[in-house]
């Protein structure tokens, strides 16, 4: 028997092996053992790989011991779950080591030292500070344009920067990744799940309407704490070769994707086609300029951490979550301020129903509201440790969470609630973004 047909035949029976899930007051133990999880990771910032790897491991036994998946019991159905996710955890590998080298490139290219000469001597200096986080996050990752945003702030601020200014530059990386798929980790998840980009931009609605609801009292806040220095220094020589190889890994990245759904859709959920492309632009483009391998260790870490919880998510009795909804979109963003926002995604796509502008917009920008909610507050904290206080950050801060709310609101009002159809199933870009029925024995 082919390998196809034992993965069709435990499926067709996983329903009728496994029990009804073990629950505490009505929560799974699974959805429990995640939250601790997530907990720990909360608590333990200094230790978030560790304890995102023992999360794994204990879920998986507890799965595989008590429970099941979806493909079957035990060792056996523990594999096919892995080999029915492999391509996305691969494609996200590659996405993410080569977006740090990718970010490198960009600062490498001396194009963030140049943009503070452009800036006004007021308010309105701080205010395009923030346009310019924003714009960055839509095609760097978020913590990079985090991180470029705060040197930029440390250098033109006299190193004062308002701890409500550093709550903007986060909610600036954060909002302007939310509407790009490849500017956020969550919304690549969604983009080589299937999901188009059109139905990502969507979220520019509210990030554009969010970024000045924040951006404009934070600007002001900073520019009375400190403010802007003029004549910061003299014009800089650009290194206009790393800005095209920056060019060309991310027209490699957005041709495969549209190439993958238009000629090979049957095939995308089979290899890796994005991330591998990813990598060849890198390669092929290494004799002009030579990447920052050196970068490579600390982002496999980084990525070990995001991929564990992904794999975790995926292994979530979705079934039992809340029906997706405009209101329950709205209370994830809430819940990515304490929790990451990567495993609330994947569990978002293998529930599927949602209407994936809000979910991005949603679960994007909804971690800015608290300075551990996302992994750009916890870069930018690394660098300005003040900001390491739940209490200052929500103070000075405040306009944030103003502006998630306004966001939102004004998003369903301009273009509504349009959930996808049908729940997606598995993972891999469809005709349309949307995943095809599967065969009635793989909906048990």
């Amino acid at each position: 028997m082919s390998v196809e047909c034992w993965k069709l035949a435990i499926s067709s029976n996983a329903g009728a092996m496994a029990p009804q899930d073990p629950a505490i007051f009505g929560v799974p133990i699974d959805f429990i053992l995640f939250g601790l999880t997530l907990l720990c990771i909360a608590v333990f910032h200094l230790h978030t790989m560790r304890a995102a790897l023992t999360g794994l491991v204990a879920i998986a036994f507890y799965k595989i011991l008590f429970t099941g998946f979806k493909t079957g019991r035990g060792v056996v159905g523990f594999l096919f779950h892995v080999q029915h996710e492999w391509v996305i955890l691969v494609n996200l590998l590659c996405l993410l080591m080569g977006f740090a080298l990718l970010s490198r490139h960009f600062e490498k290219s001396r194009v963030p030292l140049e943009l503070p000469r452009f800036l006004p001597h007021d308010w309105k200096g701080g205010f395009a500070l923030l346009v310019m986080v924003w714009l960055l996050s839509s095609f760097l990752d978020n913590i990079a344009a985090a991180l470029i945003g705060g040197a930029m702030a440390h250098q033109i601020f006299r190193a004062k920067v308002h701890i409500g200014y550093l709550a903007a530059i986060v909610a600036a990386s954060n909002a302007g990744g939310a509407w790009s798929v490849v500017g956020d980790t969550t919304t690549t998840m969604m983009w080589i799940s299937g999901v188009s980009p059109s139905q990502v931009f969507e979220a520019i609605i509210a990030s554009g309407l969010a970024l000045v609801v924040f951006g404009i009292p934070a600007a002001r806040k900073q520019h009375r704490y400190s403010p802007i220095l003029e004549h910061v220094h003299e014009p800089i020589c650009l290194d206009w070769t790393r800005v095209g190889i920056v060019g060309l890994i991310l027209v490699a990245a957005v041709a495969t994707n549209v190439v993958v759904n238009v000629k090979f859709v049957e095939h995308s959920d089979r290899f890796p086609f994005i991330g591998v492309a990813v990598w060849v632009a890198i390669l092929a483009s290494a004799g002009f300029r030579r990447p920052d391998w050196e970068l490579l260790p600390r982002a496999l870490r980084t990525s070990v951490f995001l991929l564990s919880l992904v794999l975790i998510a995926s292994m979530m009795p979705v079934q039992r979550l809340p029906a997706a909804s405009a209101r329950t979109t709205l209370g994830l963003g809430f819940l990515s301020a304490v929790f990451d926002n990567i495993p609330l995604t994947a569990l978002a796509l293998k529930q599927g129903g949602y209407d994936w502008g809000p979910l991005a917009y949603a679960v994007g920008f909804g971690g800015s509201m608290i300075w551990f909610g996302s992994s750009a507050g916890v870069a930018i904290s690394s660098v300005f440790p003040e900001a390491r206080s739940v209490s200052r950050w929500v103070k000075g801060g405040w306009f944030v969470v103003a502006a998630y709310l306004a966001g939102f609101i004004a998003m369903m009002m301009v273009i509504g609630w349009h959930p996808e159809p049908k729940a997606r199933l598995r993972h891999g870009p469809s005709r349309g973004g949307i995943e095809q029925a599967a065969s009635p024995a793989l909906n048990r």
